[in-house]
């Protein structure tokens, strides 16, 4: 084992509040799965609303409140007849970017089922 890896263990072991703090806001039920669809370009509640299945209005409105106070999305409204409410990832929502994507693959190859998963390189 290198002391390099020995190092990085070490670290990770450690409680970290800020990590806890981070997989806690994205890790909270659809949270994830919001900020995946705001990633595709759903920027209206009805776009996110149809990109997420199964997500009652009430926990999405609940979610994007949080999102917002986290600073993870900005919430936008244009001023037209009607009034239109827009979501947009902060910057601090669009570095989550590498993150999704890299449990994107994870799940596709770990959680999707057998047939679906892509095959592996050794």
């Amino acid at each position: 084992m290198t002391t390099e890896s020995v190092m990085g263990e070490a670290q990770f072991a450690q409680f970290c509040p800020y990590y806890h703090e981070a997989v806690e806001l994205i890790g909270r039920r659809w949270a994830g799965v919001i900020v995946r669809a705001l990633l595709g370009g759903a920027t209206r509640f009805s776009d996110i609303a149809r990109a997420v299945p199964d997500l009652s209005d009430r926990l999405l409105s609940e979610r994007l409140k949080e999102l917002e106070t986290a600073g993870v999305l900005d919430r936008r409204v244009v001023p037209e007849t009607p009034v239109r409410v827009e979501y947009h990832l902060s910057e601090k929502g669009r570095e989550l970017a590498p993150i999704v994507e890299a449990i994107s693959r994870w799940a596709d190859r770990w959680v999707a089922p057998p047939d679906h998963a892509p095959e592996v390189a050794d």
